[in-house]
């Protein structure tokens, strides 16, 4: 049974929530492991097609590495899957959204990076402040932030460990939402219900080859071979979506 975090199931989504806001949802050596735990499990159950991830309480979604416990002495480590389970995760190609519920700083930031979506609340912010403590956003935040808001703009955060919030946020890019701070989790789950209205394969080749493709150049990624398409294009649900089309109803996804 899980310590530090709770995870719950709503039709085809798989929430986990950090439950430690004693501590601002930070993360230690434990917490970390259970977190990989989790995304391990929701990445090898077919019937689980999109992940949340959140943080309980109204101040924090997580403000990073537990910088009280490394002070104390604490071993300092995590999974190979990274931070939080997911900053070095290279197995998921299902749609991950972060609903974030208040700060979000350092390592917190870094895992809401890895996500595909990110949805705020109201009182959100977001931040990489590790210069502050003589340290560095090494669980991906020196490379995601540049790539998914541009160079200037994050420099422009991460040199001066600058804290944004959620309005700015939103303005630059890095979360697709802003809602009021009691309509988070409803409108993250509203997200969730419309991505699995799609075809779960559709879904998977389509994060796969946009992650992939941008490692290459334009014309490599479009004659590029991904083995989501392949296994799309080979699907009983690639026979069922132009079949419900022409038979006006809804399709029937199986995922296979």
């Amino acid at each position: 049974m899980s310590e530090f975090i709770t995870t719950e199931t709503r039709g085809r989504a798989f929430i986990v929530t950090i439950n430690r806001p004693e501590v601002m949802n930070a993360l230690h050596p434990p917490a970390n492991v259970e977190m990989a735990e989790a995304w391990d499990a929701f990445v090898a159950d077919d019937d689980l097609w999109v992940g949340i991830v959140t943080g309980s309480g109204d101040r924090a979604f997580s403000a990073g590495n537990d910088l009280k416990y490394q002070a104390q002495g604490g071993e300092m480590s995590w999974p190979a899957s990274g931070f939080g389970g997911l900053t070095s995760r290279a197995n998921c190609d299902k749609p991950l959204i972060a609903a974030v519920n208040g700060l979000a700083l350092g390592g917190g930031f870094e895992i809401a990076l890895a996500c595909d979506i990110i949805i705020a609340s109201e009182n959100a912010s977001f931040g990489l402040p590790e210069p502050k403590v003589g340290l560095a956003a090494l669980a991906g935040g020196v490379h995601r932030l540049p790539r998914q808001i541009g160079y200037k703009n994050a420099m422009g955060m991460m040199l001066a460990a600058r804290r944004v919030d959620a309005a700015e946020g939103f303005r630059l890019g890095i979360c697709q939402e802003v809602v009021a701070h009691g309509e988070l989790m409803d409108r993250t789950l509203g997200w969730a219900e419309e991505i699995a209205a799609c075809a779960p394969l559709s879904v998977r080749a389509t994060k796969q080859a946009a992650q992939a493709g941008m490692e290459m150049s334009l014309e490599e990624a479009l004659v590029g071979k991904f083995d989501g398409i392949s296994r799309m294009i080979k699907s009983e649900d690639f026979v069922e979506g132009p079949l419900a089309f022409a038979e006006k109803r809804k399709p029937q996804w199986k995922g296979k």
